[in-house]
């Protein structure tokens, strides 16, 4: 049986996956022992990156090539902007923070670079780096709430909400529906744009894990 390329990257990327899972701000939600200050830290800054992921979905939608891709974009533009981005809201109100300091967060260094980086990407670069691009965040987030999920649950229960949601069959299928568009997409392409594909996967896995860092260091600009 002939490998998947997103198998191929997924081992590429195996050591930066598993220095997510060991990261301490990762550990600390699965145990419940993090620090409420920069869990918080963390909920503002994701607040920022929805609204640029919209953006980045906006640009999927719009550059697919056929109209079922189109749709499923166009709908996981609707549901973040309508769905996802209000429950973030709620969530944070049980952590105490308004709308109105989500709406007034300002981007980190991290969240800053991670966000452009995707939507030039979106902009500028083949649909299938695109996608390669986008990967990460939706299949990073669902390995790690599955894997999380296997543990006994924190007893903080926002905590074991985090989990649940991401380790949920729902998640783990927007994964999966990302990873079968993206091979779809690499298949029959030369070795020199799959390095393209690889590098962009590889960039955004590694943002992933610089977005757990900025978030325990509570990153601010020095200057």
């Amino acid at each position: 049986m002939q490998e998947r390329f997103v198998d191929r990257l997924r081992q590429e990327a195996a050591g930066i996956w598993e220095a997510q899972h060991q990261h301490p701000f990762v550990r600390g939600i699965g145990d419940g022992k993090l620090d409420l200050e920069r869990f918080t830290f963390w909920l503002r800054q994701d607040y920022v990156f929805l609204i640029e992921y919209a953006r980045l979905l906006g640009l999927a939608a719009a550059r697919s090539p056929d109209v079922e891709t189109m749709t499923r974009f166009a709908g996981l533009l609707k549901e973040t902007l309508e769905t996802e981005m209000s429950l973030h809201r709620a969530y944070a109100e049980e952590f105490g923070i308004s709308r109105e300091e989500l709406e007034r967060e300002q981007p980190a260094p991290t969240t800053r670079a991670y966000t452009d980086f995707l939507v030039r990407v979106a902009a500028t670069g083949d649909f299938a780096e695109l996608v390669a691009a986008l990967l990460p965040c939706m299949w990073s987030f669902s390995d790690i709430g599955q894997r999380l999920a296997i543990q006994p649950a924190p007893e903080d229960r926002r905590y074991a909400q985090w989990i649940a949601m991401y380790s949920s069959r729902e998640f783990a299928e927007l994964a999966e529906w990302c990873r079968e568009l993206l091979d779809s997409l690499a298949a029959g392409l030369p070795e020199r744009d799959l390095k393209k594909l690889e590098e962009a996967f590889l960039t955004s896995s590694r943002y992933e894990w610089q977005f757990w860092e900025m978030a325990w260091k509570m990153e601010r600009w020095r200057i």
